[in-house]
């Protein structure tokens, strides 16, 4: 029955297409965040859903659609010359099988987010592709927080729509995108034109607000709660009274408290004693591991290079005995550990050329999002006052994607790939205004003053 729900939606959402096709650009982005096809039991497991969406979407704005306003940016071209570093490092992998695993899916990652700005022309479609992103991901943050709170956290054990711990659906990594995409939910409540302002919408925020920050708690994911620190800081920004932000973010956090299970409290206590911790002190291992490899190979070793790493390192072992603590240092001997930093992974796959790409990709992405509310923010019309909250909102989730990517594997996620796209989308919009403003003045008439009369002249007549 489930199988059928999904199969009629997308199936009707394909005939809408046929006069709409950006709504197919819309469908890809909810099947490759949800992935219906993992969360059904028969028919629809057998389908390539994401391949026939994506094949709708494309080959619908070649035909179909209209292409005024599309523009081929630098950031776009950053994407395609990692695309194709990509595709060249694997052909010359150290694991060429497991770099075809990986390639298999991060090129697609790509090529939709360098195609994905081209049909951003309208606000009208910036807006459609941030409201189908963001409740894509809600529809599994929901789940996830009324799981939460019924009891059934717990690190590596919060179940999802699936039962596999890969691409979205990896605690960390949701947690991340949870986090990033709040700023996002709260510009729909003040700007948005498809749900308008309404109270309804509000508490639609709230709630979804609390189920965002119940993600990193359910999964007890660490990054979660560095991703929530990184988003306080950053609001404090767009917060006019700050000492009151701060006094109530802390009121809530000690409100909170009590109601933590103490799982949590013993998985966040490794943040402060990474070398206590078998996870992160491996991490660490790794990075240096990493460090060493690219100073004999600086363009990298293709996909799943970390499984040439092997190392070795000591690591305390705490002993309670009553009231006293002993501490012994054992000898840990590992090999094949993945990077659990985007940075590190970018390094170890892609060399120093690649790791460059994907850091310009971002930080440039940062510069022109500030750009724009600087130029926008004081914008008084109805149709520009939107502007220079969302480039605030896609800044700010942008920044917490990286906090969270500095210790997790996610450098190709295709949720913060489509945010890049969102990005790149918004800047596009915002240059043609002020190109079609800055032709309309020069394309104006001058006006020259009326002659005056020479003194003398009227007598003279």
């Amino acid at each position: 029955m489930l199988d059928l729900v999904f199969l009629a939606f997308i199936g009707y959402v394909l005939v809408l297409g046929l006069k709409r096709p950006f709504l197919w650009v819309l469908l890809y982005v909810y099947i490759d965040i949800l992935a219906p096809q993992r969360i059904g039991y028969t028919i629809i497991t057998t389908l390539p859903l994401s391949l026939i969406a994506f094949a709708a979407a494309f080959g619908g704005w070649l035909a179909l659609d209209r292409k005024t306003g599309a523009r081929f940016t630098l950031r776009q071209g950053l994407m395609l010359a990692l695309l194709i570093y990509c595709w060249w490092s694997t052909g010359h992998a150290d694991f060429p099988e497991d770099a075809l695993t990986k390639w298999d899916w991060v090129w697609k990652a790509l090529l939709f987010a360098i195609f994905l700005p081209l049909t951003l022309t309208t606000r009208a479609r910036i807006e459609g592709l941030a409201l189908v992103l963001l409740l894509s991901v809600a529809t599994i943050v929901i789940g996830t927080g009324m799981k939460t709170v019924l009891g059934g956290g717990g690190y590596q054990n919060l179940k999802f729509f699936v039962n596999d711990n890969s691409g979205i659906y990896e605690s960390s990594t949701l947690a991340t995108v949870a986090i990033g995409l709040v700023p996002l939910l709260w510009w729909f409540v003040k700007h948005g034109t498809i749900y308008r302002p309404h109270w309804m919408v509000t508490g639609f925020a709230v709630a979804l607000t609390f189920a965002c920050f119940l993600v990193p708690i359910g999964t007890e994911a660490r990054t979660g709660l560095l991703c929530i620190a990184a988003l306080g800081v950053l609001m404090l920004r767009y917060t006019q009274r700050r000492i009151l932000f701060i006094a109530g973010a802390g009121v809530l956090g000690l409100v909170a408290l009590p109601f933590l299970p103490q799982s949590y409290y013993d998985r966040m206590a490794t943040i402060a004693q990474p070398d206590g911790d078998e996870s992160a002190s491996t991490r660490v291992a790794v990075w240096e591991w990493t460090l060493d490899y690219v100073a004999e190979k600086p363009m990298g070793g293709g996909f799943d290079a970390y499984r040439g790493n092997r190392f070795e390192y000591s690591m305390p072992v705490r002993t309670v005995d009553g009231n006293t603590t002993s501490i012994e240092y054992k000898e840990v001997v590992d090999q094949g550990r993945a990077y659990h930093s985007s940075i590190f992974e970018m390094l170890g796959e892609q060399g120093w050329p690649g790791l460059m790409m994907w850091l310009a990709l971002h930080l440039l992405g940062l510069w022109q999002m500030e750009r724009l509310q600087r130029r926008w923010r004081r914008a008084e019309e109805e149709a520009e006052r939107w502007i220079a909250p969302l480039a605030a909102a896609l800044q700010m989730g942008a920044v917490i994607y990286l906090v969270g990517a500095t210790f997790q594997g996610i450098a190709y996620q295709p949720v913060m790939l489509m945010l890049v796209g969102l990005q790149i989308g918004l800047h596009t919009y915002c240059r043609r205004i002020d190109s079609a403003r800055a032709a309309l003045a020069r394309s104006a008439p001058r006006r020259s003053p009326s002659p005056t009369p020479l003194p003398g002249a009227v007598a003279a007549h």
